[in-house]
């Protein structure tokens, strides 16, 4: 999820904008951790897993 769609509890206010020291912080971490930085490492592991495999079908695919 991105921060922009994100509404702050202790303000109401748009996590975006950034208007209260929760909002900034929030913002902060989000921006640093990237957009995968929230996701456990088993669902990584998983999206790595199905991405191989697609590959992998694919490349099937295309020497049949």
């Amino acid at each position: 999820m991105t921060y922009d769609r994100l509404v702050c509890a202790n303000c109401a206010s748009p996590v975006s904008e950034g208007r209260c020291p929760v909002c900034r912080a929030s913002r902060q971490r989000m921006q640093q951790d990237g957009p995968l930085g929230g996701l456990p490492l088993a669902t990584l592991a998983a999206l790595l897993l199905a991405l191989v495999a697609v590959a992998l079908m694919a490349h099937g695919l295309t020497t049949a």
